[in-house]
Order: C-alpha cells, then sequence, then structure tokens
C-alpha cells in the first residue's frame, strides 16, 4: 500500500480527540449515500415512464410516414408500397389516409381525425387495432359487418352502414357505444351549384379502443381505407405511406433512404420528429431532476470539507512529524485528499447498492400503485441502466475529489518549526 493512502485509511479508522469529527464524517457517508440512492431511483423512474412512453407510442404509430412535399396524393401507391417494402431494414408498409372529420351523435358534436386504413396492413405497423377493447375490429376487414339476417329495416340499414373504431374518450364524450350509429362530416365537402356543401356520411361503431394516449383516445377514428376514400372523394389515391423498421433509432437514416428511392417530390417523417416536444420535454425533466437530487451529494461535500478541515487542525503536529521526517508536501496533500475520496467512495458505493435493489425490487414487485384511470398505467415503472450508475458514480466521486482540495492545501502549508515550537 502506498505511504499516502496508509495514513489516510488509519486517520479515517484512528479514535480522535474530538469526537464530533468522527460524526461529521459518519454523516457525510451518509448524505453521499442517500444523494446516490436518490439519483440512481429517480432516473429509473424517469427511463421507466420514458421506456413506457416509447413502447406504447411506438405501439400505436408507424415508425415513418411516407408522404408527397405537394399533398396531391399518391398515385401508384400500390406499385410503390412494393417497392419500398423490400428496402433495407424495413419491416412491413401500409396505406393511410389521414383528415380531419367533425363526428356526431344526437345534439353531441366533437372534431376528431379519421384515418383510413387496410387492417391486415394496419397490423403489420402499428397495435393500434390490437387496443380495441369493447367491440371488435373484425368488421374493418371486411366489406360488409353484419352479423346474421337483418330482422327489421332499421337493422338492415345499419348493418349497411360503414364500420368505424373510436378512441375511448372520444366515444364517452359523444355517448357511443358499440351499435351507435354516428354522422361523420367531411369540411372538404364538394362543389355544387350552391357552392361547396361539407360531405357527410353515417358509421356504425363496431370497437372502442384505448391505448393509453390522450390524445388518440380523446379524437381518434378508425375505417376502411375504401370507405376513407369515398368520404373525401380522393379515388384510388393515399396521401400517406406508413412503414415500420427493424432498429427505431436508424429510422432518421431509413427515411431518408425510402426517400430517395421513391424519388423527385417526396418526403418523409419518422416518429423522433413527430414527437420531438415530448421526448425533449422528457430529456429536461432527466437534467432537471439530476440537478436538483444532485444537491444532495453537493451538501454532503461540505460535511466532507468541514470534516477535513477539522482533521487538519487535529493532526497539525502530526502534520509537522511527517514533514520533519521527510515527507514532501505533495505527499501531504495527497493523505487528505484520499481520506475525502475514500469517503466518497465508501458512500457512493453504499448509494449504489441501494438505488439499484431498491429500484429493482421496486419495478419487479410495483411497490407503487397509480390510478390507471388517470395515468393510464397501474404502477410507476423502474427501469435502472448501469450507464446511469456510472455517471453518477463518477460525479459523486468528483464532487468529493473537489471538497479535499482547501483542506489539503492548508494541511501542505504546515510549517514544521512553527508547530512543534512548543512541544
Amino acid at each position: 500500500m502506498k505511504f499516502e493512502l496508509f495514513i489516510a485509511t488509519r486517520y479515517l479508522r484512528a479514535k480522535r480527540r474530538q469526537a464530533v469529527i468522527g460524526v461529521i464524517t459518519g454523516i457525510s457517508i451518509i448524505g453521499v449515500a442517500a444523494g446516490v440512492a436518490s439519483l440512481i431511483i429517480a432516473l429509473a423512474i424517469n427511463n421507466g415512464f420514458r421506456s413506457d412512453l416509447q413502447a406504447r407510442l411506438l405501439g400505436s404509430m408507424s415508425h415513418i410516414n411516407l408522404m408527397r412535399l405537394q399533398n396531391d396524393g399518391i398515385k401508384n401507391w400500390r406499385d410503390l408500397l412494393a417497392k419500398l417494402e423490400k428496402q433495407p431494414h424495413v419491416v412491413a408498409g401500409a396505406p393511410a389516409i389521414y383528415e380531419q372529420v367533425l363526428i356526431s351523435r344526437g345534439a353531441r358534436a366533437q372534431g376528431a381525425l379519421l384515418k383510413g386504413i387496410v387492417p391486415a396492413d394496419e397490423r403489420r405497423v402499428s397495435a393500434l387495432l390490437d387496443n380495441v377493447k369493447f367491440g371488435s375490429a373484425d368488421a374493418l376487414d371486411s366489406s360488409q359487418n353484419g352479423e346474421g339476417a337483418p330482422k327489421t329495416l332499421s337493422d338492415e340499414v345499419t348493418q349497411s352502414l360503414p364500420p368505424i373504431v373510436l378512441g375511448k374518450d372520444m366515444a364517452d364524450t359523444l355517448g357511443a357505444t358499440t351499435g351507435s350509429v354516428v354522422l361523420v362530416t367531411s369540411p372538404q365537402g364538394e362543389l355544387t351549384p350552391f357552392g361547396i356543401v361539407p360531405k357527410y356520411q353515417r358509421f356504425k361503431v363496431v370497437g372502442i379502443f384505448e391505448s393509453g394516449f390522450y390524445d388518440y383516445d380523446s379524437s381518434w377514428g378508425l375505417t376502411r381505407l375504401d370507405d376513407a376514400q369515398k368520404l373525401f372523394g380522393l379515388g384510388d389515391i393515399v396521401p400517406v405511406l406508413e412503414f415500420k423498421v427493424d432498429d427505431i433509432y436508424k429510422a432518421p437514416q431509413i427515411a431518408d433512404q425510402l426517400v430517395d428511392v421513391a424519388g423527385q417530390g417526396f418526403g418523409a417523417k419518422n416518429w423522433m420528429e413527430q414527437n420531438q416536444a415530448l421526448f425533449r420535454a422528457l430529456r429536461l425533466e432527466k437534467v432537471v431532476t439530476f440537478i436538483t437530487i444532485g444537491l444532495i451529494v453537493f451538501v454532503a461535500a461540505l460535511n466532507i470539507l468541514i470534516s477535513l478541515i477539522m482533521m487538519v487542525m487535529e493532526k497539525t503536529k502530526d502534520i509537522a512529524v511527517l514533514v520533519s521526517i521527510g515527507a514532501r508536501r505533495l505527499q501531504i496533500r495527497r493523505i487528505f485528499m484520499l481520506q475525502g475520496v475514500l469517503v466518497g467512495a465508501v458512500g457512493t458505493l453504499i448509494g449504489l447498492v441501494l438505488g439499484f435493489g431498491l429500484a429493482i425490487a421496486a419495478g419487479h414487485y410495483h411497490w407503487i400503485r397509480l390510478s390507471a384511470e388517470v395515468y393510464a398505467i397501474d404502477y410507476v415503472p423502474f427501469a435502472p441502466r448501469l450507464i446511469d450508475g456510472l455517471v453518477v458514480s463518477v460525479v459523486s466521486i468528483a464532487i468529493s475529489f473537489i471538497a479535499t482540495i482547501y483542506p489539503a492545501m492548508n494541511a501542505s502549508r504546515v510549517l514544521p518549526a512553527e508547530a512543534l515550537r512548543y512541544e
């Protein structure tokens, strides 16, 4: 063991004339451990919510959307879709129509985003249809959605209506349930001798989905692609081609590749761009959490500073003796720096074990429960990461080291003759 480390460890273990120094050292270790553990747990919660949010988000939407820059739609979409699905990293593709509509039922009405889909293709790029909680989305797969022979003329009319699947919150707002009939009005309308008249179509609610995202559940409706094309008067044109890729973090590069293959006049948006504001807010929250809880480690570092200053005052004679027998001033500085770093390292190690242990246990046993009606999840997710533990450890030990600089410099300035004059 090096001379400096040997003296530093002996000073930490030795009995002191001033017991308060030992108490402050213990408080320093507890403070560092508490700060590190709190940071690990807070970052695990942030990562857990981020991972859960990302999984739910990517389960409800495609990874890449390809569209015409002039918004005139894609005419030869079938051939183009088949061509692009063969590109590297592309798992599946699907056509889609997105249009703003007004959905009403009786006196209740709400603006909505109507998405026209081919159900078989949509299931390959997103899990939105798998989130149908009431009713069924099977009616979207067929051209007829009747269930047996109609008993009355009213039943026959209802069964002949095109099907639609609504978000849960929107269905609650409209008072719609499975089997209800809603009126979908397109503001684009059609040109008549009396001017532009909005087009409308009655739909039968065959299912209600709950994705866990308020924007989807409160304003989205799903219907068949051909029904949407008829409502909006598009003919055999789709505005968007959606794609699922095998590596979500390479979506920007794959999107550029698809645009190059599609040719001039096409553009693409990936899932990162579409949810940029949301993930930026999560990153900002993580930084704020790190800084706020990191103040606990800072306060613990102040305790280390105080304990080392008192230690230097108590060991002035010892320092003078060491210098007298040949110890260099650099070695004296190292003794007290190592002493402070050892305190920070012990506290950091305890904090890591405690933080990771609590985070893993809380994530496995779902210790913290939530209201599923409010948060769309019934427990707080924990996702501790080793990289976070590494960053927290480096920061904690670095702060502890900085706190040792001033006391160590003071210790190296002790003059042996002055310290031992009256001994």
